[in-house]
């Protein structure tokens, strides 16, 4: 979905997180004060918070960073950039599910869908993935696999992420298997890996990422879990949100082009080197079963290893399986 131009031109004037008057912005909108008004109720609707003070004008709590194709763009590295085709939204139930929808009617390889905000942003088994407008990023990429060689690919996202991170200056970033990225053992992101199926030789993969930049406490209250955003990270808060999705882009895409021939095996050790939670006490759960005990890594096809109180070291699948510390 997009917001129409009346609403996309006034977004882009408030952006700037400064005061600006009813007058000046009926004046450059082209409208009179009514007009202003009834766009300022319609991007409120939206979920933007914006102030209103009698006498000084309207203004967004702090600025806001658009999304911009032509920079996100410029920042690809060209062999990377001749594989995508990127799609740019305003609101969307879910890049994961819009792009399924666009894989079932023949979107190619390297359909990108980015999103200012998400209105059913989905996190793994059920979560739901809190989406502020224009704070993180809502990335999803589709990728068509010839046969299902395409496991223990999220480890190797993560270690793309872990990648593009360290790129923009931010270091000390983990992985928790089998998908989330952590710094300081607070969520900072995950991935979410989605397929719809085999059709003509070919899987759809969806690959989904949400990265927190800028997450307001007021957002994050119906989280679960302890998490972080890259304003309160060190070396975080300059980063330029797309730019850091180029540089996702960058680190994501040759992974892909060759992890049908490779798999995991390129990426494992750096996956081990990055793991947060090895040797850790934890319970694992999957459907109705707890197991508990202290993680023993994971297996060349990216399983992780358990071993259990009662002595025995069992394997377990991504699926709908549930890691947490003890």
């Amino acid at each position: 979905m997009q917001f129409p131009g009346s609403l996309k031109a006034l977004l882009d004037l408030l952006a700037d997180g400064r005061f600006h008057s009813g007058r000046e912005l009926a004046e450059r909108l082209g409208t009179d004060r009514a007009g202003v008004w009834k766009r300022i109720s319609a991007l409120r609707s939206q979920g933007l918070d914006i102030h209103a003070v009698p006498g000084t004008g309207y203004r967004l709590p702090e600025p806001l960073v658009l999304l911009d194709r032509e920079l996100i763009e410029r920042a690809l590295l060209a062999e990377v950039r001749e594989e995508l085709a990127i799609e740019l939204h305003d609101r969307l139930d879910s890049t994961n599910a819009h792009l399924l929808r666009r894989a079932a009617e023949g979107a190619p390889s390297g359909t990108v869908c980015l999103a200012e905000t998400q209105s059913c942003g989905r996190g793994r088994v059920g979560r739901a993935w809190v989406s502020p407008f224009s704070g993180n990023v809502y990335l999803s990429l589709l990728w068509r696999f010839g046969r299902a060689g395409f496991s223990g690919l999220s480890l190797a996202v993560g270690v793309a992420m872990v990648r593009a991170l360290h790129a923009q200056g931010v270091a000390g970033v983990t992985l928790k298997w089998p998908n989330d990225i952590l710094w300081n053992g607070k969520k900072l992101g995950g991935v979410l890996i989605e397929v719809s199926g085999q059709e003509g030789g070919q899987y759809a993969i969806v690959i989904g990422i949400g990265l927190n930049l800028n997450l307001p406490d007021r957002e994050a209250e119906s989280i679960g879990q302890e998490w972080v955003d890259l304003v309160r990270v060190p070396g975080g808060r300059g980063v330029c949100r797309n730019y850091l999705i180029a540089a996702m882009l960058n680190q994501l895409v040759p992974i892909l082009m060759t992890y049908e021939s490779s798999g995991l095996a390129p990426y494992l050790d750096e996956w081990r080197r990055c793991h947060a939670f090895d040797g850790a006490r934890v319970s694992v759960q999957q459907g109705d079963r707890v197991q508990r005990g202290w993680v023993a890594g994971v297996t060349d096809q990216g399983l992780l290893l358990l071993d259990c109180e009662d002595g025995l070291r069992r394997e377990f699948a991504s699926g709908d399986v549930r890691l947490r510390p003890l």
